[in-house]
Order: structure tokens, then C-alpha cells, then sequence
């Protein structure tokens, strides 16, 4: 099982990254809470699940954390779920 720091160092080697993503939303802040036992990143995002408000906080949030343009952050699967497949590159 991979650890948070490899994440972020694979995304730093490579330029590019698809992560699962379990969404917490309407927390009380933004963060990484750490990875689970199948290797799904869970995020907690400020913003409620409506309306894509939610999806568009993670992809602000990420791109602040992963140093990258807005743009180059997809939700490729679970755009209407709490189970995302997001793909990140430089």
C-alpha cells in the first residue's frame, strides 16, 4: 500500500497522477484526512454536495495542493458521487 508521500512524490516524478477519491463533503475545512486500506484518498471539501459545488472546491483545493492549473485537474468518473476517479497532470 502506497503512503500519501508517495502519492505526491510519483505525481512529481512522472507529471501526472489518477486518483481515487472519496469525497467528504460540507466539512468544516478542506483537507487530505490520509488514504484508506484500497488506496482511495479521502478529502474533506467545505462546500455542499449540490449542484457540482463540491466538485468544483476539490478541483481548487487540489490544484493548490498538487502546485497545478485548475485545468489540468479531470473528474474522469463520479462527477455525481462521493467516489471520484480524478486525474491530475502539471
Amino acid at each position: 500500500m502506497k503512503t500519501l508521500n508517495e502519492l505526491f512524490a510519483e505525481f512529481e516524478k512522472v507529471g501526472r497522477i489518477t486518483l481515487r477519491v472519496k469525497v467528504i463533503p460540507k466539512s468544516a475545512a478542506n483537507a487530505i484526512v490520509g488514504l484508506m486500506d484500497n488506496e482511495t484518498l479521502k478529502v474533506r471539501i467545505a462546500a455542499v454536495a449540490e449542484k457540482g459545488k463540491a466538485n468544483h472546491e476539490l478541483i481548487n483545493f487540489f490544484a493548490e495542493e498538487f502546485q497545478t492549473g485548475k485545468d489540468k485537474i479531470t473528474i474522469i468518473t463520479g462527477a455525481a458521487d462521493t467516489l471520484k476517479l480524478v486525474r491530475i497532470e502539471r
